[in-house]
This record gives C-alpha cells, structure tokens and sequence, in this order.
C-alpha cells in the first residue's frame, strides 16, 4: 500500500478482510518488500510530488516494468496513466496503462456521484461505484483492456497486464471485488530473481 496520501486506511481494511497482509509503502525499502502495490484515492499531484521527495518515482517505475501487480484508484489510476489530460503544471505520472486520463473529468467535490456499473470480468452482479473527483480515461491504447463504462460509454475501469486501475472508489462502496482480482494477481507473480526480499505483498495473501 503506497502510503504517502490518501485514503490509505479503507483499502488497508478491505484487504486485510480478504486474508491479505498489507504493509506501508513510504520509501524504496519497503517497496523491495512487497509483492504488490495499491495506488489509493488523494490528489495525485501530491502523491506524484511526495513519490519524487521519498525517492519512489524511480523504485516504482522499475516495479510496473518488472511485472509486479499495481492497482489504482482514482489518483492512483492517474499515476498509472501513459497520458494525463489537466495535470497542474509539472505533473508527472508513473505511467504504464497505456490510456490517456483526464482529471477531475465529472467536475469538483459537489459533483460526486454513485452509480451501479456491469463489469463482466467481476460476475454478473453489477459494482455500486462511488465517484469522487474522478478522473475518466478518454482514450483507450491497444494494450490496454476496458472493464467497465459508464451508461454514455465513458471509460472507467482498465487493467492491462499486472496493472489494474478504476476511476471509483470500490474501497468506499465495500464491494471487495477489484481488491480481489489485485490480489489474484499477486498470489501468481514471482518477484524477479535479485530483484530484492519478497516478504508477501502490499498486501502480503
């Protein structure tokens, strides 16, 4: 759990009730620890800033290129984004979802909305997502797989290999199921060899 900004504690809860051992990501060393990472929910400016001043740009760029599972929320999606539209000046992303996202896409805090989306990856039962100064992925790259649409087409869910991003909350609404298919794939990936200790995951299955 990348634990610089944002809501850290409701992604620490719902992992931890689905057997995971979630530990703190602050700096490189405990990034070498882990064996998966979650992005949480804050302004990704900060974290982006925060990530640069702690020395995590670098460890978790190498992280996505190593193949390790990354899922992000909200900001976090937009730290996993090849391309941000309406970043402040100097902003810059993690990258590695070849999407292009735009922040703050449905407006500020008042234009908060809830909704039940189809995700046929998670079973038929529809995901109640909640809205938060979300940001929406406008452009869609070869690479990438969409999850789940808003009703007008809007992309708000992608995954593409390892890396798995949503523009909601599913931390907030407590449906479990994207924090399920994250851990799915850090119980199937094998830390590169000399690529540091492997003490479980940010979340730790």
């Amino acid at each position: 759990m990348l634990a610089l900004q944002g809501d850290v504690r409701e992604h620490a809860a719902v992992l931890t009730g689905l057997g995971a051992e979630v530990h703190l990501v602050r700096r490189p060393s405990d990034l070498a620890a882990v064996d998966g990472l979650v992005i949480p929910g804050g302004e990704s400016s900060v974290i982006d800033k925060l990530a640069r001043a702690f020395g995590m740009q670098r460890p978790i760029r190498d992280a996505i290129a190593a193949g390790m599972p990354i899922y992000g929320t909200c900001a976090g999606l937009i730290l996993l984004a090849d391309r941000v539209l309406d970043a402040i000046e100097g902003q810059e992303a993690f990258g590695g979802l070849d999407i292009t996202v735009r922040r703050n896409a449905f407006g500020g805090q008042v234009e908060s909305f809830e909704t039940d989306l189809a995700v046929p990856a998670l079973g038929e039962e529809p995901v109640h997502a909640v809205f938060i100064r979300a940001p929406a992925v406008t452009a869609v790259g070869p690479a990438a797989e969409v999850l789940a649409t808003l009703e007008d087409g809007t992309v708000v869910a992608v995954r593409q290999g390892a890396l798995l991003g949503t523009s909601f909350h599913p931390e907030v609404s407590g449906d479990p199921r994207f924090h399920a298919l994250f851990l799915d794939r850090v119980r199937g990936w094998t830390r590169p060899a000399g690529d540091g200790p492997s003490a479980g995951a940010a979340v730790s299955p």
